[in-house]
């Protein structure tokens, strides 16, 4: 078939031509939208899950679907090297461009950003030399006494609190979006659940939507006791099996193209529901097959490539972060895993890996820790530790 016409869009955080299976999500931000508009309490919201379920896309359908209702909007990519006064300073920015339009007090605005200013310019501390000092780019004098502390907790509460009442100025809210939400660090994320808190507190119009991997909800227990209160969590999995079939079926279908029940019998044992190896099967099973319907033997012709895709972009550009000694550590919990149980994205014990190499639990402590932070394993339970990536086991075993 032609490959030109090819619907499928395997790539990171890149919109699928087909959402779905993420109704239901979708149907409930509707509702919190709603709800703040009318003044309504309501709690920020998290999603969690595994690497490929589609986090990133459904962040962006939520954002679009605030923007439609004229929320002002930003967002955010957390990164462990990155304070968070920066890039939030730069996403309300945006978020406070988008309300200005509505707001008949220019004044008023300009108290804001004023606040926003003095803000972001706390980013340039005494040792920041002159040259990598940052100039928001807010055309506005900066306000004195209010969130320029230095006290990133205090500052953000205050900052949080007068864009809020912007918003409520003209009736709509204001929505920041964090992905990769559990790379904040300590500070960063208590200073969020405390500005979070007080929001909640005043009914004020201004949430958090935050994405990121299965262990945040404990990031942000273990910031602020209250966190499992203060924020609605959503865990993002793989799809159903009538939610795979859609999305493979309903981009074929505007195409022209059908495939026979046993290719997509096939092509949900292949992705295992995982969003992105649906789309990365479907494009390859696309590009292979001569003809309309696809057929189970076009997968399996085109099932090698499809993986050999993966093995190089989506798992193996993965394991080459690893020093050698973590990957020592990622085969031992591959074949543990394997051994244990038919889910091959179970978690696994850290004394049973440290038993299987031979070592003391806290002689591996380093190799494991270093690989939370790299993103690769995540604790869900003391003791245990899992892949973020769904089949990075299966990938690990079939290695040399």
């Amino acid at each position: 078939m032609d490959p030109v016409r090819n619907p499928y869009a395997p790539g990171a955080g890149q919109r699928p031509p087909e959402l779905a299976g993420r109704d239901r999500e979708l149907d409930a931000f509707d509702v919190v939208l709603e709800r703040v508009a009318r003044s309504r309490p309501e709690r920020s919201l998290v999603l969690t899950g595994l690497r490929g379920v589609g986090k990133t896309v459904l962040l962006n359908s939520l954002r679009s679907a605030a923007i439609g209702r004229l929320w002002g909007t930003g967002k955010i990519e957390a990164r462990p090297d990155q304070p968070l006064r920066r890039p939030v300073s730069a996403a309300l920015h945006m978020a406070l461009r988008e309300l200005t339009p509505h707001h008949r007090n220019p004044d008023r605005v300009d108290e804001v950003l004023g606040v926003l200013k003095a803000f972001a310019l706390r980013a340039n501390d005494a040792n920041t030399k002159l040259r990598d000092r940052w100039a928001p780019g807010i055309d506005v004098p900066a306000a004195r006494g209010r969130a320029d502390s230095g006290d990133i907790e205090i500052d953000l509460v205050e900052l949080f609190t007068d864009a809020a009442s912007l918003a409520t100025d003209v009736g709509t809210g204001i929505a920041l979006f964090i992905d990769e939400m559990q790379d904040l660090g300590p500070v960063e994320v208590s200073a969020l659940c405390a500005a979070c808190h007080e929001l909640s507190q005043l009914g004020a119009p201004l949430i958090v939507v935050g994405a990121g991997l299965p262990h945040l909800p404990a990031v942000l227990s273990a910031a602020k006791s209250y966190s499992e209160r203060l924020f609605r969590y959503q865990r993002i999995d793989r799809l159903d099996r009538g939610a795979a079939d859609l999305a493979l079926c309903a981009p074929a279908a505007r195409e022209d193209v059908a495939y026979e029940p046993g290719a997509l019998d096939l092509l949900y044992e292949k992705s295992g529901g995982y969003p992105y190896f649906v789309q990365a099967y479907g494009k390859a099973t696309w590009d292979h097959a001569p003809q309309t319907p696809v057929t189970e033997d076009d997968v399996r012709v085109a099932a090698p490539e499809a993986e050999g895709e993966l093995a190089v972009g989506f798992f193996g550009s993965r394991f080459e972060r690893a020093t050698p000694a973590e990957r020592e550590y990622m085969r031992a919990m591959a074949a543990r895993s394997g051994e244990t149980t038919d889910d091959m994205d179970a978690a696994v014990l850290t004394s049973e890996i440290a038993g299987a190499l031979g070592r003391r639990p806290a002689s591996l402590s380093p190799a494991r820790d270093a690989l939370i932070k790299k993103g690769l394993i995540y604790s869900g339970e003391r003791g245990t530790v899992a892949f973020t990536v769904p089949h990075f086991g299966r990938y690990l075993r079939t290695q040399p």
